[in-house]
């Protein structure tokens, strides 16, 4: 009986090589290769040559480049701000609806993501052209009275963004939301506690995690999806990720491009680590 429990631990090993395998080969190894790319020196013309330099990271404290990245993390946290405040009461409520309605809604909320986010941005174009459906809608209310130039604005970047993070809020926080015992609410109302005072101390303690999880799954990505950019704010809207597509396939930088990346990556495993030390804080 021993001999095969050894036997079977002997080959447990087998069963976790895909996923070493995988991590080795298209997460470790291409992380590796970026950050040693970002110590080499860029070729007149094409490539890079094998010189270890510091200029790369040197080049990120620009002015330019530092009002790139202060104006990816103001969009970043503004987008986010933005998703926390529609996203929380959505899936808090949500989690509170019959079964019934709980699976309507859901579907609701899957729908978009069976559809290209790209086809989907394009249909904002739309929304937000001049003469668009928006538009028209505010002038048939007689709210303005010629049109508005809303595309390639920095708002229409800001609804962009969280009309495409919304969702991760919103079933994030619903996750957590769901397995909220609600009597615990009304115990502390029937105690003394008003209504605000019963969120604060039960209901948003208790989905805590979940609101740090869509924090994550928002924050992070924001920071990087630069195509929401160019579709809806043109060339007036320019985020970390817009630069380091330009080194790539305009400049031909490939080292800058990297020592951005890497620098983009330092900021989100710093918000990552926040959101982490936040989630262990004792209650």
């Amino acid at each position: 009986m021993k001999a095969k429990a050894r036997q079977k631990k002997g080959w447990a090993w087998l069963t976790v090589l895909p996923l070493y395998a995988f991590t080795l080969l298209f997460i470790l190894g291409p992380l590796i290769y970026m950050v040693v790319l970002s110590f080499l020196t860029r070729e007149e013309v094409w490539g890079v040559r094998l010189e270890f330099t510091l200029d790369n990271y040197a080049g990120i404290f620009e002015p330019v480049y530092l009002r790139t990245f202060g104006e990816s993390l103001k969009l970043a946290f503004l987008s986010t701000g933005l998703v926390v405040a529609i996203g929380y009461p959505f899936g808090y409520f949500m989690a509170k609806l019959t079964a019934h309605w709980k699976k309507r809604v859901m579907l609701l909320l899957m729908i978009p993501f069976w559809t290209s986010s790209l086809l989907r941005l394009y249909g904002w174009i739309i929304i937000f052209r001049a003469g668009g459906v928006f538009d028209q809608l505010l002038m048939a209310l007689r709210i303005t009275s010629e049109p508005l130039k809303l595309l390639y604005t920095y708002p229409a970047v800001v609804v962009g963004m969280v009309y495409a993070l919304l969702p991760f809020m919103i079933l994030s926080v619903y996750s957590s939301a769901e397995k909220l015992d609600f009597s615990l609410v009304e115990a502390a109302r029937d105690l003394g506690a008003s209504p605000l005072k019963a969120f604060l101390t039960v209901s948003l303690k208790l989905t805590l995690p979940g609101l740090l999880s869509g924090l994550v799954l928002t924050f992070v990505p924001s920071m990087g999806l630069f195509f929401i950019a160019d579709i809806l704010g043109g060339n007036k809207v320019v985020l970390v990720g817009n630069l380091i597509q330009e080194q790539l396939m305009k400049a031909r930088n490939w080292p800058f491009a990297a020592a951005l990346s890497i620098a983009l990556l330092l900021l989100t495993t710093v918000f990552l680590w926040l959101s982490r030390r936040l989630s262990k804080e004792p209650s």
